[in-house]
Order: C-alpha cells, then structure tokens, then sequence
C-alpha cells in the first residue's frame, strides 16, 4: 500500500487550497479513505471520512462547510477541497486508509495559513 499527499503550501488567511492524495497497492474503490492533520504540538486528528463508493461523508466540526471531501476510483486518488482557510487550520495533512487490517499513512502535505 502507498498513499503519496501532494497540493499543499502557503496560502492566506481566506484561501483555497485542494490536496490530492495518489493510492497504489491496493483496491483503491474498496475501501474508505481518510484524511487527518496534525498541527504542531497537537495529536494527529480526523478531518473527513469518505466511503468507497463516496455515497457517505463525514466531516469534523472544525472543518463543516469549508473543506470538501470527494474521490475519483478511475484515478485512485482522494481529494480534500480546503475554502475559506484560516490560520489554526495550519497542519499536516495525512491521508489513511484501513486495508486488511492496517492503517496505512502517507508523508503527509505541509499547509501553512499565514498573512
């Protein structure tokens, strides 16, 4: 399994960014995918859940109507659409997803809300 997180960076308080995260290894449209952020000094916390078939959505409080969820299984990649960013949303962006029995992580994407 490997999960490869691209799109983040910097961006200003008010912007927009989508980060991508490329699946391999597995059956990609099987399984439910995850995204989650760390912030510095903070664990590691759930932001959005997607089911296989993206039929069900979950976000957290934190992020309700500004980031979006969505996948593509043609191209085995999970999106997290990210509007109206504010500084404390300034994180690693993980994707995760649960095959066989094991979490599996990416590197992670370093986004940084900042004026």
């Amino acid at each position: 399994v490997q999960l490869v997180e691209s799109g983040g960076g910097l961006v200003q308080p008010g912007g927009s960014l989508r980060l991508s995260c490329e699946a391999s290894g597995f059956t990609f449209s099987s399984y439910p995918m995850k995204w989650y952020r760390q912030a510095p000094g903070k664990e590691r916390g759930l932001v959005a859940t997607i089911s296989s078939a993206g039929g069900s959505i979950a976000y957290a409080d934190s992020v309700e109507d500004r980031f979006t969820i969505s996948r593509d299984n043609a191209k085995n990649t999970v999106y997290l659409q990210m509007n109206s960013l504010k500084p404390e949303d300034t994180a690693v962006y993980y994707c995760n997803a649960y095959v066989q029995g094991t979490g599996h992580w990416g590197q992670g994407t370093q986004v940084i809300v900042s004026s």
